[in-house]
C-alpha cells in the first residue's frame, strides 16, 4: 500500500508496530533524554526539561486499557487521561513546534491506541427493515475516554503540523489503517475518522488520489462481498464534499465512479441507513453535468427493489429530486420508463408507497417532463389511474388519485377520453379471454370426471403372459 518512508515503525529496522516494541521503543528514548547535553552549570535547559515531561507523558499513554478487565486500576486509567489531556494542551497551540523525535513518539502512541483489533459486532447491524434513527443500533466503545482524546490529538497535529513534516509518518500504511476504523459500531468514533479523513484528504494534496482509490476499493467491497460496512454513510459524506470541489467538464475517472460505485449503491439492502448521503452525491453530479442524469435514472430503475416498500418510498423521492436536475432534452427519452415505474408504485397495495407516488404530481418539473411526451405516457398513466380508483383499497390514495385524474385531464382532455376508451376495451377483451379461459377449463374438468366414471364403469380386463 505504499512506501513507509520514515515512519517510526520503517525507522526501527522494520519491527511491527506491537506494544511491547512501543513500551521499549518509550523507555529507550527516555534513558536517552536523562542523558541529555547539560549546559556549564550541570543543568538541563527548559526546552530539553519540556521535552523530558512530554516524552514520559506519552509514555504512559502507550499503556492500553480495555475498560473490562477487573485487574485494570482505574488510578492508571485517570493518570493516562490526565497525560492525554496533557498533550492535548501542547498540540492545541499552534505556536509550539514539535521536533522529529517527539513527533515520531507521538504517532506512535496514536497508532497504539488507535490501530486495534475491533470488537465483534454486538448490535444488529443496520438494514432497510430497521428505524432511522442510527445511535439506537449504535455500539459505545468502553475505552472510548480515551480514544476521543487520542483523535483530538491526531486533529490537531493534521491542523497545525505542516503536511511535509507529517509525510514522513503518517503514510499509506497510517491512511489505510484509519481508513479500516470506518468499521467500528461507534457512532462518536465514525464521526471522528470522518473529521480527520476528511482533514487530511484537504491539506495532504498528495494523497488524495491514494485515499480516493482507498475509499472507492472500501465501496466495491460492499457493493460485490459483504454488504456489511458500519462506515458507509461516513465515507459518503467525504466524498459529498470531494464531489462539490470537482470542477467541470468532470474527469472520466469521476464518471466512472459515478457509474461504477454510487449508482450500484442503490442495490444493498442496507442502502437506507446511508441513503441521504448517498443522494446527495449523486445529485451533485447531476447538478454539475446535467446530461449524466439520464444515465443515473435508468441505473436506479435497474436496481428498483421488489419487496421493500421503505426502499422505494426513498427511491420515489430522489427520482423526483433528479427531474429536477436533468438536462430537458433528455426528457422524451425518459418520460415513460419514469412514469411506467411511478404508475407502477401508485398500484402498490403498500398505501405509503403509492401516496408518495401521487405526490410527484406536485413536482412541477416532472409534469413538464410528462407533457414533453404525452402520447406516449398517457396509455401508462390512464389505465393506473383507472386501476386505483376501481380497485385500491385505501380511500386517501383514492382521494389523491382522484385529485390526479382531474389534473390530467385538464392537460389534454380528447386524449384522456381516447386512452380511457383504450383502456375499456382492453379490459372489456381481458374479460372476455378470461371468461373462455374459465370455459375450457370447465370442458377440460368435465371430459377428465367422464373418462374417470367411465373406467369405473368398464370390467377390467387382463393380460395373459405366457409362462
Amino acid at each position: 500500500m505504499g512506501g513507509v518512508r520514515g515512519s517510526p515503525v520503517a525507522s526501527s529496522k522494520k519491527k511491527s508496530t506491537t506494544l511491547q516494541y512501543l513500551f521499549d521503543l518509550d523507555s529507550r528514548a527516555n534513558s536517552g533524554s536523562n542523558h541529555s547535553s547539560p549546559n556549564n552549570n550541570g543543568l538541563q535547559s527548559p526546552y530539553d526539561s519540556e521535552k523530558e515531561e512530554i516524552l514520559s507523558a506519552i509514555s504512559i499513554c502507550n499503556t492500553i486499557f480495555t475498560f473490562t478487565d477487573p485487574s485494570e486500576s482505574p488510578e492508571q486509567q485517570d493518570l493516562k487521561r490526565f497525560k492525554l489531556l496533557q498533550l492535548l494542551s501542547i498540540t492545541k497551540s499552534p505556536k509550539k513546534q514539535l521536533d522529529d523525535y517527539v513527533l515520531s513518539h507521538l504517532i506512535c502512541m496514536i497508532s497504539a491506541n488507535l490501530f486495534r483489533p475491533l470488537p465483534p459486532p454486538i448490535s444488529t447491524p443496520i438494514t432497510g427493515d430497521l428505524p432511522e434513527d442510527e445511535e439506537l443500533f449504535s455500539s459505545p466503545q468502553p475505552l472510548w475516554p480515551h480514544l476521543q482524546i487520542v483523535y483530538d490529538i491526531l486533529l490537531r497535529l493534521v491542523l497545525h503540523v505542516d503536511p511535509k513534516t507529517l509525510r514522513d509518518y503518517i503514510d499509506h500504511r497510517f491512511l489505510t489503517n484509519l481508513l479500516s476504523l470506518f468499521q467500528s459500531e461507534d457512532l462518536r468514533e465514525r464521526d471522528s475518522l470522518k473529521n480527520i479523513y476528511h482533514r487530511i484528504y484537504a491539506k495532504f494534496t498528495f494523497y488524495r488520489s491514494f485515499m480516493r482509490k482507498a475509499m472507492n476499493d472500501v465501496f466495491l467491497q460492499y457493493n460485490f462481498e459483504t454488504e456489511k460496512h458500519c462506515g458507509i454513510g461516513e465515507l459518503l459524506e467525504i466524498w459529498g464534499s470531494i464531489i462539490n470541489g470537482f470542477t467541470v467538464p468532470l474527469k472520466e475517472e469521476h464518471k466512472l465512479f459515478l457509474i461504477r460505485v454510487l449508482i450500484p449503491l442503490h442495490k444493498s439492502k442496507g442502502m437506507q441507513a446511508y441513503h441521504r448521503q448517498l443522494a446527495y452525491c449523486v445529485s451533485q453530479f447531476v447538478q454539475k453535468e446535467p446530461a449524466l442524469g439520464g444515465l443515473v435514472a435508468r441505473g436506479i430503475l435497474k436496481y428498483w427493489p421488489v419487496t421493500n416498500c421503505r426502499k422505494e418510498v426513498l427511491l420515489i423521492g430522489e427520482l423526483e429530486e433528479l427531474v429536477d436536475s436533468i438536462d430537458p432534452a433528455q426528457y422524451r427519452r425518459l418520460a415513460l420508463p419514469l412514469c411506467t415505474k411511478i404508475t407502477k408504485c401508485l398500484n402498490s397495495c403498500n398505501s405509503e408507497v403509492a401516496e408518495r407516488a401521487l405526490y410527484v404530481w406536485n413536482n412541477e418539473q416532472f409534469v413538464r417532463m410528462v407533457s414533453s411526451s404525452l402520447e406516449d405516457v398517457f396509455p401508462v398513466i390512464v389505465e393506473g389511474m383507472e386501476k386505483n380508483l376501481k380497485l385500491h383499497w385505501s380511500k386517501s390514495v383514492k382521494q389523491l388519485t382522484e385529485n390526479v385524474k382531474v389534473m390530467l385531464e385538464q392537460m389534454d382532455p380528447n386524449l384522456y377520453s381516447k386512452c380511457l376508451e383504450a383502456t375499456e376495451i382492453r379490459e372489456s377483451a381481458a374479460r372476455q379471454e378470461e371468461m373462455k379461459r374459465k370455459e375450457k377449463w370447465k370442458r377440460i374438468e368435465t371430459l377428465a370426471a367422464a373418462k374417470k366414471q367411465n373406467q369405473f364403469l368398464q370390467p377390467q380386463q387382463y393380460i395373459r403372459v405366457p409362462h
